[in-house]
């Protein structure tokens, strides 16, 4: 992650871990809702575990397409424990959430598919409605590929409080990756300037930067290996470019 976006997750957490008394006050269920949201491999899962390490909490992993009404919803939360964090990945992936009306008939295969008769009401009172006041100190995190699929009323603050992109590999995000799988000696390298120079146009993810430093315990071999994925992965986005261009042209 950079430097800042991760300071801002964990100033942010400190602060939620700290506020018992405030959350009392206010009359608010002690709990804190982030979305993560970017491209496959960018670390959601990963982040999503070192928050879970980082605030010594529980995790619970809920499967949405496996809960078949939102009464069951609601089983699932009361069983949860507190200093806990429920995680619902890829939440635009499983269908569409009836609406409170389109609930009330569900014989509609469009919205039974995967999400049977849970409705967009049952989740939002599942997050922050009178079901997520039964405990303390309860962590939310969503994740998604696709920010832009979800419901205004999901994203909103008190569902989801803190919005974290993660994004392509940037060269402060290189220089993490290299000194975790490499050492000191990686950001040394002869190779490493032409690698941070091509990392921020080759759009590529945390993930497959870590999977080309992992093919060598040799910075000389691994670092080569890098090095050449972002050449080949510079050629087709300006192939791509390219042909866009021209197509421009054509129609022009």
């Amino acid at each position: 992650m950079e430097p800042s976006l991760k300071e801002a997750v964990i100033a942010d957490m400190e602060r939620f871990r700290c506020r018992k008394d405030f959350y009392k006050r206010v009359g608010r269920a002690w709990k804190r809702g982030y979305l993560l949201y970017g491209p496959p491999g960018t670390g959601k899962s990963s982040l999503i575990a070192s928050m879970a390490n980082y605030m010594k909490f529980d995790i619970y992993d809920l499967q949405l397409s496996s809960i078949s009404d939102d009464s069951e919803l609601r089983r699932v939360l009361l069983a949860t424990a507190n200093r806990s964090i429920l995680v619902i990945e890829d939440i635009d992936c499983g269908g569409d959430l009836p609406d409170r009306k389109t609930a009330q008939v569900c014989n509609n295969p469009k919205f039974c598919f995967r999400f049977h008769s849970i409705t967009l009401s049952g989740l939002l009172n599942f997050i922050d409605g009178l079901w997520s006041s039964c405990g303390d100190e309860r962590i939310i995190v969503f994740t998604t590929n696709h920010k832009d699929r979800l419901d205004s009323a999901l994203l909103r603050p008190g569902r989801m409080d803190m919005h974290i992109h993660m994004s392509y590999c940037t060269s402060q995000g290189l220089k993490v990756l290299v000194q975790n799988y490499l050492g000191r000696d990686g950001g040394t390298h002869k190779l490493y300037g032409e690698i941070e120079r091509l990392i921020e146009d080759a759009q590529v993810t945390p993930a497959q930067v870590a999977e080309k430093l992992m093919t060598s315990d040799d910075a000389d071999v691994a670092l080569d290996e890098l090095l050449n994925f972002l050449m080949v992965k510079g050629g087709e986005a300006t192939e791509t470019t390219k042909t866009d261009s021209e197509i421009d042209e054509e129609c022009d």
